[in-house]
Order: C-alpha cells, then structure tokens, then sequence
C-alpha cells in the first residue's frame, strides 16, 4: 500500500468515527486529484463550456460531504466522486436543455462513435438514462463506465481505486461500451421510427 493511499485510509476511518477535522484533510488530500479529473472531463466537452474544473470539483465536494461519508475505501470514495461530477453535468445539460428548446430534449444521433465523443452535452442526458440501465444490468461494469467515463480515470487508475485486475477492468470496460453503443443505438433508431 502507498503511503498516500495509507493516509488516505486513515483519514476516511477517522472521518467516519467523527473525528474534527477529518473533512477538510480529506479534502486537502484529495483536491488536486479530483481537480485533474475534472479538467480531463471538462475537455471533452465542446467549446464554450462555462463550467470550470474548480467549480466542479467544488460542486462535487459538496454534494459528497453534505452526504455524510459512509465511505469504506478509496473505490467508494472515487465512485460517489464520479457519480456526483456525473450528476451535476448531466443536470447542467438538462437545465440547458430546457432553457434552449422550452423543454424539448433533443436527441443526438451516436451510431458509431466512441466513448471519448459523447462528452457532448446534447448526449450526457442519453447517456446518463443508458448508463442506469446499465447499473441495474451489470453494477460492476457501470461502475468502471462511471470511473472511466466521468470521472476521467485512465484504466491504470481504475485498476487502483477498484482493486482489480487491470484484464478485469479492461473487460468490463470493452462490455460496457459495447453495451451502452447498443443501447443508445437502439433508443434513437426506435424514437426515429416513431418519429416516421
């Protein structure tokens, strides 16, 4: 175990048993990491964004601490991270959604594209409704998709904060994408049919 990693473990114990303090060691301790995860998420998006890697990981903190903890690992932590810089970028690209198209979501064709190109904000709403699906069907790959994805964990760092083989993570990833291209596939081809 690394020694970030050991007082990393120690604060979370100690922030779990109350300890004052804890909270903002944690912080300290995790800021940096979780800003460079922002800024990988935020440059994936298009030109123009106005949100800022420091806002998010700011939004994202406060929805984590005022959560409580209830973390038991590093996993936890980084997951409940990626779900919340998730949520609040999905809710962001629905309030846009609403203001620009009086409430119209509009979907976005994504037949063939990867996953490093849906960072548009027109597909995080499809692809966050896909992803909880995802969740009910496969917990564990949805949880790489939220690392990967969101929170803008290399496969190096997944492996880390899951505890998992790197041909582990690297399966569920493949499945995962696989499944969600399907899925979005799907959704748009059935509302185009629809629509015709």
């Amino acid at each position: 175990m690394s020694k970030g990693q050991g007082e990393f473990d120690r604060i979370l114990e100690e922030l779990n048993r109350g300890g004052e303090g804890a909270a903002e060691r944690l912080w300290e301790l995790v800021y940096a990491e979780l800003r460079a995860l922002a800024n990988r998420k935020l440059e994936a998006l298009p030109p123009g964004q106005t949100l800022q890697s420091t806002a998010l990981v700011n939004e994202a903190w406060l929805k984590l601490s005022g959560g409580g903890s209830g973390w038991e690992s590093r996993a936890q932590f980084f997951g409940a991270a990626a779900r919340a810089m998730r949520n609040i970028l999905v809710d962001r690209a629905r309030r846009r959604d609403r203001l620009r198209h009086g409430g119209a979501l509009r979907r976005v064709p994504l037949t063939g594209v990867e996953m490093a190109e849906l960072g548009a904000e027109e597909g995080l709403v499809e692809l966050d409704e896909a992803l909880a699906r995802l969740e009910r069907a496969d917990p564990r790959a949805a949880e790489v998709v939220s690392l990967r994805y969101f929170a803008g964990l290399t496969i190096e760092e997944t492996t880390r904060v899951l505890s998992r083989s790197r041909a582990s993570v690297e399966r569920d990833w493949a499945w995962a994408r696989a499944w969600l291209r399907r899925e979005l596939t799907e959704a748009l081809g059935g509302e185009s049919e629809r629509a015709g």
